[in-house]
């Protein structure tokens, strides 16, 4: 029996993941962060999503501790999320140290239920910057959880080279579009379905719709020739 752990936040991109997920593994079980996020709506929507694709088991974790240490627009109501970066470099969305402190809860969860993957959604090709979702971080963290722990688990990224585009598409082939479009939760200002339409987040997924919509065959005939979509 192949198990999984997805990472979980009840947005596009994990929810992809985990409908991906479900038609892979034989058990999913998913793990959500309550890390004082300013959007905290995503913690009963990634609930009622679990509940809808009975998920093995879906644990949700308190790690407020984050929201202490971790000065955000996405910790902090008070800062208004932009999209001008900061003088570092990076959008005032970054939380520091947020994928750190998930993939490791969550290869400690994955030890204990015996799971040989953990999946999240973060992806470089179209991404706001974040240096937690490279793909050197991601596999630094691999080597360092397996490491910690004497155990072989892999640390997945269905979407680490795929546009937002894409990332539709795979939702479409398996029938969720519309349900990811109307129940999931990425805006910022935690807004369900189409949100808010002027974070970052809302405009990334709004004109990754928008290209897909308009080059159906184009978006698929490039994940096929990726090898990342097989099913018709």
């Amino acid at each position: 029996m192949k198990k999984a752990v997805v990472v979980f936040s009840g947005g596009q991109d994990s929810t992809t993941c985990l409908i991906d997920a479900k038609s892979k593994y034989s058990e999913v079980h998913a793990v959500t962060f309550d890390y004082g996020q300013r959007h905290n709506k995503e913690i009963e929507v990634a609930k009622k999503i679990a509940k809808k694709f009975n998920i093995k088991s879906h644990k949700i974790i308190d790690v407020n501790l984050l929201s202490d240490l971790a000065i955000s627009s996405l910790t902090r109501d008070n800062i208004p999320v932009s999209c001008e970066l900061e003088n570092n470099g990076l959008p005032n969305s970054f939380v520091p140290g947020r994928n750190i402190l998930f993939l490791t809860l969550a290869g400690i969860y994955a030890y204990q239920v015996g799971a040989e993957v953990i999946i999240t959604g973060v992806c470089e090709t179209d991404f706001s910057g974040y240096p937690d979702c490279r793909n050197n971080f991601i596999k630094s963290m691999e080597k360092s959880i397996q490491q910690g722990l004497d155990y072989d688990l892999k640390i997945e990224t269905p979407l680490m080279w795929l546009n937002k585009a894409e990332t539709w598409c795979i939702a479409d082939a398996y029938d969720s579009l519309e349900f990811i479009k109307k129940e999931t939760l990425t805006c910022y200002n935690g807004i369900i379905g189409e949100g808010c339409g002027t974070c970052p987040s809302c405009s990334l997924r709004s004109n990754g719709l928008s290209e897909y919509l308009l080059n159906k065959g184009d978006v698929l005939k490039s994940l096929k020739l990726k090898g990342v979509l097989k099913i018709e």
